[in-house]
């Protein structure tokens, strides 16, 4: 399993970002090996907000909807006590400006003992984890 962060959905919408070829490849990759792939719904916020800001509110509900539909998708919603423990990890990377999405995401992999990140965000492998893509 691997974990889908913000810039791998972001960069695969977005012709204009500078990861799309990427991004475009590595969705390919995933999709013919049938990998399953986690998130999280802070995840899918941002990415919403993002997209609905560079491309229109009609177009991230667009893809919202194939995103929840997907069947190789699992969306994770941490608990209480998730939320919590990323504070933590806000705080231990305080000096890096990580996000707080960030933090829950490095929690939840942890959590479902998962290495590599599809993403473009240096900040996973500060964190310990693998950068996929």
């Amino acid at each position: 399993m691997i974990f889908i962060d913000t810039g791998a959905f972001l960069a695969r919408y977005i012709q204009q970002d500078q990861y799309h070829q990427k991004a475009v490849a590595g969705w390919k990759r995933l999709a013919q090996t049938g990998r399953r792939c986690l998130t999280s719904n802070l995840v899918l916020s941002e990415t919403l907000t993002l997209l609905t800001r560079r491309a229109g509110a009609r177009f991230a509900a667009e893809r919202a909807r194939h995103i929840l539909s997907s069947e190789f998708l699992t969306i994770l919603r941490p608990s209480a006590q998730e939320e919590w423990e990323a504070i933590e990890v806000l705080e231990k990377y305080a000096d890096q400006a990580i996000s707080f999405t960030d933090s829950v995401s490095f929690v939840l992999m942890r959590q479902h003992g998962l290495k590599e990140v599809f993403s473009f965000d240096s900040h996973f492998e500060r964190a310990g984890f693998r950068l996929w893509g």
